[in-house]
């Protein structure tokens, strides 16, 4: 486990599990900047509610880039496993196709 822990992002694998990871913290981020966007304007602090508007854009944004970031990841992965199931159907053949 502490060679996991050592290099987080040796696999596809690993990179794909902390981006999910992450676009799951963003959205309770997400769900906790709207709870102080209702404080801010029933405080009447409008100048805060924009602030924490911008906030909330800006990290449906990273959010956006966490959610097509694991689709390539995705993408990655099934074409590391389509390339590396053809090699093992075909052992025989080489690059220089003889």
């Amino acid at each position: 486990m502490s060679n996991e822990s050592a290099r987080p992002f040796d696999s596809i694998e690993s990179a794909h599990e902390f981006v999910a990871l992450l676009e799951e913290s963003i959205e309770g981020a997400v769900l906790e900047v709207k709870d102080h966007i209702q404080t801010a304007r029933t405080e009447q602090d409008q100048r805060r509610a924009e602030a924490l508007t911008l906030a909330i854009y800006k990290m449906s944004q990273l959010s956006s880039y966490m959610h097509k970031s694991r689709r390539i990841l995705n993408d990655l992965r099934t074409i590391r496993r389509l390339l590396f199931h053809e090699r093992a159907k075909d052992p025989a053949s080489s690059p220089d196709g003889v």
